[in-house]
């Protein structure tokens, strides 16, 4: 059911944690970081999972976190970046929420991820590192019922113009 969640998707630095959280707190809803849920269950950090075990076995549990969370309802869940990346989890995510696509442009991205340093996937050139995983991911969100860019509102505007689209959508 569209109506019981709504999930927030998006590359690394677009804000699905601060607009999760905030968006959550409007809607008297829970909010559910799925990378934090992760982390509280493994007892390891995402950063620490992926040098362990790697990122497919990651992945696997990001999998399976997210099928559990999402059985749940009145909720704004915020996704890892590349939980998109399995098509199982798109499936799910539409199934059992309105999915929201954050983007960012480039500029953005760099601005809020680069002092960072416990996102796995930026190690080394962070320049590098970003323009290569958007270029990989640049159709990876389009699943989305719904996109919006975060580069240039604010996040009131952000939370106010996901509501309207959700109340149309589900009319």
């Amino acid at each position: 059911m569209k109506d019981q969640n709504i999930v927030l998707v998006g590359f690394m630095g677009t804000g699905k944690t601060t607009i999760g959280r905030m968006l959550a707190k409007q809607l008297d809803w829970t909010f559910v970081d799925t990378d934090t849920t992760i982390e509280q269950e493994q007892g390891i950090a995402v950063s620490q999972l992926f040098e362990t075990k790697g990122e497919a076995q990651f992945r696997r549990i990001e999998t399976n976190t997210l099928k559990r969370v999402l059985s749940a309802s009145q909720q704004v869940i915020a996704t890892g970046g590349g939980a998109v990346l399995a098509e199982e989890n798109c499936s799910v995510m539409l199934q059992d929420g309105y999915v929201v696509a954050l983007i960012a442009n480039y500029a953005t991205i760099i601005r809020r991820v680069s002092g960072d340093q416990a996102r796995p996937l930026l190690q080394g050139d962070l320049h590098a590192r970003v323009t290569a995983l958007l270029e990989q991911r640049k159709t990876a969100y389009d699943f989305a019922d719904m996109m919006i860019d975060t580069s240039t509102q604010s996040i009131e505007q952000i939370i106010e113009a996901i509501l309207v689209r959700r109340r149309e959508a589900l009319d």
